[in-house]
C-alpha cells in the first residue's frame, strides 16, 4: 500500500486517542488466565493484539469478539496447542507466552514474521538452560518444553521489560512462592508497572518487597477472576498527534488518562522541556502554536516515542540529543537507522551511535518517495514530518500502520490532511 499525504492549509481538530496497546495485551492475557468471564471493552483490533486475542484461545480460553470489545472465558489453567502459536510480529505476544505457555508441560513452537523471530531471546533462553528445559530458537521459528519451575529468578533490567512482565504472568500459577530481582540499570519499569495494576485489576497479588523496587515478591497457587475492563487511550500512540499539535496547534487529543502509568506519557513533559503550550483539562489536552527547542531526551523507559521524537526535532531550534536509544534498533526496524535514512530525504542534519541520535536544524525541502521499514512508527512518524513541514509525502508499504492503529489514515483525515490510498 503507498499513501500519498497531502498537507492543508490548516491542520486541526479534536481526536481521540486508540486503545492502549500495551494494557490490551496485559487485559487480554490476565482474562484468558483467570477463571470466569471478562469483557474488555475499548479495544482496537490491530494485528499485534488479533496476534494476543487469537493465542488467548490456543490457551485454552473461549473468545468472542465484537465491535471495540472481546468476551473472554478463561478456566484458570493453560492448554497445550495443538499446533505453532502464530505471534504475528508482535514482540509482547510473543515474549509474554513464552513462560506461560511452558506451564503445559509439553513442546510448544512459536511462528512469527517479519523481524520477530531475530528479536533477541537470549534471557528465556537461559533461564529455560539453566533449568534443563527445551529452548530452540532459529529463523524458521522457536520451541521450548517447560514447565519453569517455581523459585528464585533474576533478570537483566536493561534488555527488555517484557521479559519481566512474561514471567509475571506465569509464576502466580505455580503451586510455590517466587521472587524475581532485576539487576540494574532498570529500563522500562513503567511497563512492568502496568503489567502489576493488570494483574491486580484481576485479583493476582504481587508486591515489591521493599522500597528500592528491584525485587518482585509472587505468591504461587494464585488465580484471577474474570471481570470487566476498559483499556484506556493510548498515549504511545497519541505522541505522533501532540508533536503535530506542538509544532502546528489547534489539536485536542481525548481519553488521556492524567493518572495514566504508561511510561510513554513522557511525551507531554518532554513536549514541555521543548517549550510547547498545551493545556490539560481532565483527560482531554488541547494543544497550542509555539516555537521548540531542541533538548536532551533519555529514551531508557520509554523507547517507543523514539521515531516521533526524531521528528520533532527537524522543528525544533538548537541541538536535540536522544540518549539511551539503542533498543530502537531491535524492534520492527532498526528505527535508528530507518528514521535517520528517511528523515534525511527531507534535508535533515542527523547522525547517530549505536545508542544516541543527534539531530539540528537544517532546511527542510518535499522529500523523494520514502519508505516505511515495515515499521508502524516509521511510517506515522514520516507522515506527521510531512505534515508539520507543509510538504507533500508518499510512503511505501505505508500499510503497516495495520500492526498497532489500522484507523490511522482515517483519524489523519478527519484532523484535515488529504490522503491517497492505493495498493502498490
Amino acid at each position: 500500500m503507498i499513501a500519498h499525504i497531502q498537507a492543508p492549509a490548516a491542520i486541526g481538530g479534536r481526536i481521540t486517542a486508540p486503545p492502549s496497546k500495551s494494557m490490551a495485551h496485559r487485559a487480554v492475557l490476565c482474562a484468558a488466565l483467570a477463571r470466569g468471564t471478562s469483557r474488555v471493552e475499548n479495544l482496537e483490533f490491530s494485528q499485534d493484539v488479533d496476534a494476543t486475542l487469537t493465542a488467548a484461545a490456543r490457551l485454552g480460553a473461549q473468545v468472542e469478539r465484537g465491535e471495540g470489545w472481546a468476551q473472554i472465558t478463561g478456566s484458570g489453567s493453560v492448554a497445550c496447542p495443538d499446533g505453532p502459536v502464530d505471534c504475528c510480529e508482535s514482540g509482547s505476544t510473543l515474549r509474554f507466552l513464552i513462560p506461560v505457555f511452558s506451564l503445559c508441560g509439553r513442546r510448544v513452537e512459536f511462528s512469527g514474521r517479519g523481524r520477530l523471530l531475530q528479536r533477541p531471546m537470549g534471557v528465556y533462553e537461559k533461564l529455560f538452560r539453566e533449568q534443563g528445559l527445551e529452548f530452540d530458537q532459529s529463523e524458521g521459528g522457536l520451541a521450548i518444553r517447560g514447565p519453569l519451575a517455581a523459585g528464585d529468578y533474576t533478570i537483566p533490567g536493561d534488555v527488555s521489560s517484557q521479559f519481566i512482565s512474561g514471567l509475571l504472568f506465569a509464576l502466580p500459577l505455580l503451586q510455590g512462592d517466587s521472587t524475581l530481582t532485576i539487576t540494574p540499570p532498570f529500563e522500562s519499569r513503567s511497563y512492568v508497572e502496568l503489567t502489576l495494576a493488570a494483574l491486580r485489576d484481576f485479583g493476582v497479588q504481587v508486591d515489591w518487597a521493599d522500597e528500592t523496587r528491584m525485587k518482585l515478591l509472587i505468591p504461587g497457587g494464585q488465580c484471577g477472576r474474570g471481570r470487566d475492563y476498559r483499556v484506556e487511550g493510548d498515549y504511545s500512540q497519541a505522541a505522533f498527534f501532540a508533536v503535530l499539535g506542538a509544532v502546528l496547534g489547534g489539536i485536542t487529543i481525548q481519553d488521556l488518562r492524567p493518572d495514566s502509568l504508561q511510561g510513554d506519557g513522557a511525551i507531554l513533559p518532554i513536549l514541555e522541556r521543548c517549550g510547547a503550550r498545551f493545556v490539560r483539562q481532565g483527560s482531554s489536552v488541547t494543544f497550542e502554536k509555539a516555537p521548540l527547542s531542541g533538548t536532551v531526551i533519555d529514551l531508557a523507559d520509554c523507547p517507543d516515542l523514539g521515531p516521533i521524537l526524531m521528528t520533532l526535532a527537524l522543528f525544533c531550534e538548537g541541538e536535540t540529543r536522544i540518549i539511551n536509544a539503542g533498543r530502537l534498533r531491535i524492534k520492527e526496524s532498526d528505527r535508528i537507522a530507518a528514521m535517520e535514512e528517511e528523515l534525511r530525504k527531507f534535508g535533515a542534519d542527523m547522525e547517530s551511535t549505536q545508542d544516541t541520535v543527534t539531530i539540528r536544524p537544517a532546511e527542510l525541502h518535499a522529500p523523494a518517495e520514502l519508505d516505511s521499514h515495515n515499521d508502524h512508527r516509521v511510517v506515522m512518524s514520516l507522515a506527521m514530518a510531512g505534515l508539520c513541514a507543509g510538504v507533500p509525502v508518499t510512503i511505501r508499504d505505508a500499510g503497516a500502520v495495520a500492526k498497532s492503529w489500522p484507523d490511522f489514515f482515517r483519524v489523519l483525515e478527519r484532523a484535515g490532511a488529504q490522503i491517497e490510498v492505493r495498493d502498490e
